[in-house]
């Protein structure tokens, strides 16, 4: 069985092809193409294999790229380094991958399943994967640029522990303690952040999952938390609509 790998870091393919050696000698890796631009290029020359194994991240786009511009009728696996929730879209549209850093018996599972795997079903399969990763391939901000007197800096937002809407501003609190005026309102700020890390709790905050340490019931079907460095009781409270979806959230 012939195999081509689509990937743009050297040490994640080689790492793949030794596993596959181990798993099955038969395989036999005939390319590596580390963009879509070269992946389409060589496979419309008629380069071709009996599997495909594609990152889904490459450096001149996505994977998916690549089947808007040509015909593919190969069996697939997609290696992806996204979270577990990414990957659950995956599994819920019966799509197969493997989670970077790739083990060996999780490649031997899906190497077993596309050997039974009919290709007459291939277009249906690759239109399952597009519409599942239309859900997390939205690029979140990942960091914001803030001033501390004369000086910008730039807060990641995984160290941001909340938001919050005080006299007329939004602030941002770091896990350092920091707080900086951001320039977004709380409703800017809801499109911006990961709903995966981030909640709107209230009007007046949006918090970020790790900062929560627990969750008390309160009067009137409210929730209460206790969350790091946000110590204003209002600001601590789940609105009554909110609750449900914050339980969702929280339950991820």
């Amino acid at each position: 069985m012939n195999a081509i790998i689509i990937e743009d870091e050297k040490l994640s393919a080689e790492h793949l092809i030794t596993l596959l050696k181990k798993i099955d000698p038969s395989i036999l890796v005939t390319d590596v193409f580390d963009s879509v631009s070269r992946s389409v290029e060589e496979l419309s020359k008629g380069k071709s294999a009996d599997i495909l194994f594609l990152d889904i991240q490459l450096s001149d786009g996505l994977s998916f790229d690549i089947f808007s511009k040509i015909l593919i009728d190969t069996p697939v696996i997609f290696t992806t380094a996204y979270n577990e929730y990414a990957v659950k879209a995956f599994q819920l549209n019966s799509v197969d991958y493997l989670l970077k850093p790739i083990g060996i018996e999780d490649l031997r599972r899906a190497v077993d399943k596309f050997k039974k795997y009919n290709r007459q079903d291939s277009s249906l399969l690759l239109n399952n994967i597009a519409s599942a990763f239309q859900s997390i391939r939205k690029e979140y901000k990942t960091r914001f640029l803030v001033k501390s007197g004369e000086t910008i800096i730039s807060v990641k937002s995984d160290d941001i522990l909340h938001f919050v809407f005080e006299d007329g501003i939004v602030l941002l609190m770091t896990s350092g303690g920091k707080r900086y005026p951001a320039d977004f309102t709380l409703d800017q700020l809801e499109s911006l952040l990961d709903p995966i890390q981030f909640f709107r709790i209230n009007r007046k905050v949006i918090i970020h999952v790790e900062s929560i340490e627990k969750t008390s019931p309160y009067f009137n079907g409210r929730l209460k938390l206790t969350a790091s460095r946000l110590n204003d009781d209002d600001a601590r409270i789940v609105s009554r609509d909110r609750v449900f979806g914050f339980k969702q959230w929280l339950g991820k």
